[in-house]
């Protein structure tokens, strides 16, 4: 009998079920649906290699992808109110809470970490779309707030990748209030002299566009990123007007002057060294002479043109 139990039994049930796969070996390019396999994504940074669609890449997956060799030490976030209104629609805020955080991994939808990128030191912040949207609450703007003051205390530049659809409507105003805190954030980086850069991801609307998302000495965007305040849907059913082809697409913001530049996921990490290396090193590197000041020309006394219109008077 134990034979029969532990030897034939098992043999049968291999032959009848099959092994069960994961589902999350393939992923659907929501832009060409074609199908990507896993590995081959996660190793092209999460770009489509069949139509170059940007798919959208968590914290883990950015910090690896910026920090030289994928080193980089993440910062304990300050503790902060949960759930200060007791909110409840359907459900419970503070259940939304928690699947989001198990499915995460994450306290919210923030991460903060520094190390170095280029060899020099920087501290990065990430928000986080699969965790509630990436949406703005207390815990996210005191977030950002510690990121500002690691950067200051460093001396390190700080960037900032938001993926957001704005501010946590479970919050109420106490997300609204986390606009001007993110600007003050921002504002102590600038005061002390060290660079901001964004990099605006898809999507950045909201409460975060409206706020630390547009604040950037330099303002980067990935390829086909939605980057607005209000949706499209939304400004057209008010305005009673058809907005243009690609409107609050990365590539329309370029052309119409709200951002700097349009940079592919596998070339931003060289792109922002290289802009560091030159807002952290202004003067040309030892051995390049430095471009020749020119002063400009004074005109001498009397050779001017109204000197010579003077003088044609005169003759008269």
């Amino acid at each position: 009998m134990n034979w029969l139990t532990n030897f034939v039994r098992p043999k049968l049930r291999a032959l009848v079920h099959k092994a069960e796969l994961p589902d999350n070996l393939w992923v659907k390019c929501p832009a060409c649906e074609q199908m990507i396999f896993h590995r081959d994504l996660d190793a092209n940074h999460h770009v489509c290699q069949h139509c170059d669609h940007h798919l959208r890449l968590g914290a883990k997956g950015r910090f690896e992808m910026l920090f030289d060799d994928g080193a980089y030490q993440r910062i304990e976030l300050p503790n902060s109110i949960i759930d200060p209104l007791k909110f409840r629609d359907r459900r419970r805020y503070t259940e939304r809470l928690k699947e989001a955080q198990n499915r995460t991994g994450e306290p919210d939808a923030m991460v903060v970490a520094h190390g170095r990128m280029g060899g020099m030191a920087v501290v990065i912040a990430v928000l986080d779309f699969s965790f509630l949207g990436g949406s703005m609450g207390i815990t996210v703007g005191g977030a950002l707030l510690a990121a500002a003051r690691l950067a200051v205390l460093q001396k390190a530049p700080l960037i900032v990748v938001p993926a957001s659809g704005g501010a946590r409507m479970q919050e109420g105003v106490l997300s609204l209030m986390q606009l001007p805190r993110t600007i003050i954030a921002v504002e102590e980086v600038k005061e002390a002299g060290l660079p901001y850069i964004v990099v605006l991801s898809d999507p950045t609307t909201g409460g975060v566009s409206a706020s630390f998302a547009m604040l950037g000495d330099i303002a980067i965007a990935e390829p086909g990123a939605i980057i607005g305040f209000a949706g499209a849907r939304v400004i057209e059913e008010t305005i009673r007007e058809k907005l243009p082809e690609g409107f609050q697409r990365a590539e329309y913001l370029l052309e119409h002057g709200m951002v700097d530049m349009v940079v592919h996921r596998r070339q931003l990490r060289d792109t922002l060294i290289r802009i560091l290396d030159l807002l952290r090193s202004p003067t040309p590197p030892a051995g390049r002479p430095a471009p020749p000041q020119v002063e400009p020309e004074t005109p001498a006394r009397g050779t001017g043109a109204g000197n010579a219109g003077a003088r044609k008077s005169r003759r008269r």
